[in-house]
């Protein structure tokens, strides 16, 4: 299984995102190809629910245009199992937790591992219940990827101490969406779990130029990039993937020229 640590081997990481089954799931499995091959250093996939609370309005529409086209979860998983061989990046699962426990948690693990999942992130699972799938995680070898927000520095230092695979930072409360500008002091966050741990640390929620993700980069291991990939994918619809593939190649050039 790919490691999630050899996606910041000695480089920044780009990761970017993209709501699986929108438009279609075959247009998803060209796009992970295709993001690779542009650079993409991990690539997050968005299983589509109908209450994504952590998500803005365009990945909201996003997975409700995937649901209306028939993804499914299973769908996703044989998805992912059909381009397995050509994927030599980590890939992770951004879900939530009711699909993971309305499927099974067992089985939703079972299925991650068999079609080489490195990671998953449970954006509405509070820290204090990780356990609930930390030790399912463990067993299929899947990390459990632990999110930071700009909340208090006890609260940051007790998440960074029991992360793994790489600390999601979410740059700005709210949900996810372009902004402008990152007012939140990541620098300040970054040094807070560089304290407790070594752990790569990728800054999400708002990038959306080669300008800021190469000043997230500058601060930390790695941007993450999700709504202004999914625009793209909304703008050109089945025709997205070399609009995307170009995208994803211009993000990386930002990051690795820090």
């Amino acid at each position: 299984m790919n490691k999630i640590k050899d996606a910041f081997q000695n480089k920044k990481a780009f990761i970017p995102f993209i709501t699986g089954g929108d438009p279609t799931l075959e247009v998803t499995k060209k796009l992970l190809v295709a993001m690779q091959e542009a650079g993409a250093d991990l690539i997050e996939i968005g299983i589509p629910f109908s209450d994504p609370i952590a998500e803005g309005p365009v990945i909201q529409e996003a997975d409700v245009r995937a649901l209306a086209g028939g993804c499914t979860i299973d769908k996703l998983f044989d998805t992912v199992r059909e381009v397995q061989d050509q994927m030599h990046v980590p890939l992770v699962f951004m879900t939530y937790i009711n699909p993971i426990y309305t499927y099974g948690k067992e089985k939703f693990m079972k299925r991650c591992a068999e079609c080489g999942m490195a990671g998953i992130i449970v954006p509405d699972m509070p820290f204090e219940e990780k356990g609930e799938l930390a030790e399912v995680c463990r067993e299929y070898g899947v990390e459990l990827i632990s999110l930071i927000a700009p909340t208090s520095k006890e609260r940051i230092r007790m998440i960074a101490q029991e992360a793994e695979g790489f600390l999601y930072c979410v740059s700005s409360l709210g949900v996810t969406g372009v902004r402008k500008e990152i007012t939140t002091n990541i620098r300040d966050m970054i040094s807070q779990v560089r304290e407790v741990t070594d752990l790569p640390c990728a800054v999400g929620f708002g990038i959306s130029t080669p300008k800021q993700a190469a000043e997230m980069a500058a601060i930390a291991d790695g941007a993450i990039v999700g709504s202004a990939i999914v625009k793209i994918v909304a703008e050109h619809g089945e025709d997205c993937i070399p609009y995307v593939a170009e995208y994803v190649r211009q993000m990386k050039e930002g990051v690795a020229a820090v």
